[in-house]
């Protein structure tokens, strides 16, 4: 997977994406990431700030598009763009190419992002200096999904927001004993189906507690619902 970052400051894309999964996949060739610099200058109709102008990104992004033949879809960072999911993640991850435009300053002229961003993606709802981290971030999330990025792909599989969408289970490591608590002895049981039970069932307490919108796309059966409003005392699941 090519990605190319458009961006007033793209070395420090490049210097977040040194490191861990995002930096072996690169030396594993299953990333690529590349920076291109624009220009900036100042809006019309006065106000503070800097508006980046049409041109330079234009010309940026055209030569990002022309260093490769593989079509790109062109994303702006933006805070007004649609949240980034995990479901939005594996579908750029699917994706061979990705030319991510950092904004700067009070944002891009319009007329550049009608002509040549696909679309916008937000990290949140709030703002930053510029879409250098937004860009990081969606760095991070699609290249973790490529194929042979993780040393173990299954650990892809069992996080947060995969397979049904609720939030992962607690995990413990050693020691067994500590000041702070022991590990719960199913987890020290060698009951594989006890031990996937008591993950599928931590898992939906965790969601019900801290992220209880998830519920309601998450598919539950019946025997699951009833099981968790008995186990939080509450009425029917959200």
């Amino acid at each position: 997977m090519r990605i190319d970052v458009v961006s007033l400051f793209p070395e420090f894309v490049a210097q977040c994406a040194a490191f861990g999964v995002v930096g072996r996949a690169q030396e594993r060739g299953l990333l690529s990431i590349h920076g291109w610099n624009p220009r900036d200058d100042r809006p019309f109709g006065g106000g503070p700030g800097m508006v980046m102008m049409i041109d330079p990104l234009r010309a940026a992004i055209g030569a990002a598009r022309a260093a490769d033949p593989a079509p790109a879809r062109v994303i702006y960072l933006s805070p007004q763009g649609r949240p980034l999911t995990q479901a939005t993640v594996r579908e750029l991850a699917g994706r061979e190419r990705l030319i991510l435009l950092c904004g700067r300053y009070e944002g891009v002229d319009e007329r550049l992002l009608a002509a040549e961003v696909d679309e916008e993606l937000s990290i949140g709802d709030y703002v930053l200096s510029g879409g250098e981290l937004p860009a990081a971030v969606v760095v991070d999330a699609v290249a973790r999904l490529q194929d042979g990025a993780l040393n173990d792909a299954e650990s892809a599989a069992q996080d947060s927001f995969e397979a049904d969408g609720l939030l992962d289970c607690p995990h413990y490591t050693r020691p067994v004993e500590h000041a702070l608590g022991a590990v719960p002895p199913v987890l020290l049981s060698g009951n594989h189906a006890l031990i996937a039970r008591w993950r599928r069932e931590q898992s939906l307490l965790r969601t019900r507690q801290r992220r209880p919108d998830l519920l309601q796309a998450a598919g539950l059966a019946e025997a699951e619902r009833r099981w968790l409003d008995e186990a939080t005392g509450s009425g029917a699941a959200d």
